[in-house]
């Protein structure tokens, strides 16, 4: 994305006014225990023009090492200074609190990893920071929706990899088809090992459903777990989600064009799904390749970050001697 122009206009006094795509700087990523991070983030930063330092967790520190120090020797070998990836082998919490600090020169911090992880990077650093607390996304079962599509995309969201971001946590009914759609979304998340937690009114329609208490509706519980709730209409579902949502994912399954209308515009979550699976909110899905994270702030990306959230957008103008 370097170097593309994003705009190109001339104004009435003739100068050319564009806006092009230069690299943010030195990007701090900082990680838990997921190698693979360091060849994504190497990549992607280095591929955008940028320096990175990588600070992974001890759990793999043997493979950072070993990984990083392939990359270097590829950057070797293509003309590139090694010192645009350095990962950080100091691992004391007092070297991280540092690194935080180097605001004349971290352009920013993205941590990936737990919640905990998070807010520490957030809390502590004076550069900018991309965050991404946690991912409560919601699947709403619209009183006109495809059942038989509604139950594959409640069973793949929260079944197929429930420890990722972008699974399930809760599902939201409309009181005219619970009857029909609870007893068979009870059978198939039962026969997959999923416990479900529930409102007073979902329960009746359930096998051995927990009562799900207000900090039910809250987690992110990354697990075989989902909570449940019956909801009168579109606007209730829609004033739970925003109550309760982390502005990661959400989905409704309707087969109503305006209800889907309304609830994607309802929603200033940074992934909006009609009719699709919340797996799909992830870079390489959406068509974005590797991924560097989600942010779930609005400065100065939005949801899943590809090459181009690492680079921003600068203005270039070119006059013939023109004063104002």
């Amino acid at each position: 994305p370097v170097g593309l122009v994003t705009r190109d206009d001339v104004r009435p006094n003739g100068i050319r006014v564009q806006k092009v795509r230069v690299p943010l700087g030195v990007i701090v990523m900082i990680y838990e225990a997921r190698p693979n991070v360091t060849a994504d983030a190497a990549a992607l930063c280095i591929k955008a023009g940028n320096g990175v330092i990588l600070r992974g967790g001890s759990e793999a520190i043997h493979s950072n090492t070993a990984i990083a120090a392939a990359l270097k020797r590829a950057l070797r070998e293509a003309g590139v200074a090694d010192a645009a990836l350095t990962l950080v082998e100091d691992l004391r919490r007092e070297t991280m609190l540092e690194l935080l600090q180097l605001n004349d020169l971290v352009d920013l911090a993205i941590p990936r990893g737990g919640e905990g992880l998070i807010r520490f990077v957030a809390e502590h650093a004076r550069v900018p920071v991309i965050k991404h607390y946690k991912g409560v996304c919601h699947l709403y079962v619209d009183r006109a929706a495809n059942l038989e599509r509604a139950l594959a995309l409640l069973v793949d969201g929260k079944c197929s990899r429930p420890s990722a971001c972008n699974s399930l946590e809760t599902l939201l009914v409309h009181a005219d088809i619970a009857a029909t759609f609870l007893p068979l979304a009870d059978t198939a998340l039962r026969a997959r090992g999923v416990q479900l937690r529930a409102d007073d009114r979902a329960r009746q329609w359930l096998t051995d459903a927990q009562p799900a208490s207000e900090a039910d509706y809250a987690a992110e519980y990354l697990d075989l777990i989902i909570a449940v709730r019956v909801v009168d209409d579109l606007d209730q579902a829609l004033a739970h989600i925003q109550q309760y949502s982390s502005d990661h994912t959400e989905v409704i399954a309707t087969e109503d064009a305006q209800a889907a209308e309304q609830f994607v515009h309802a929603l200033r979550s940074a992934v909006v799904m009609v009719n699709a699976s919340s797996r799909f909110s992830d870079g390489g899905e959406l068509g974005l390749g590797a991924e560097i994270g989600i942010s779930t702030t609005r400065l100065h990306a939005y949801g899943p970050m590809g090459l181009e959230a690492l680079t921003v957008e600068r203005f270039v103008v070119r006059g013939e001697g023109q004063t104002r």
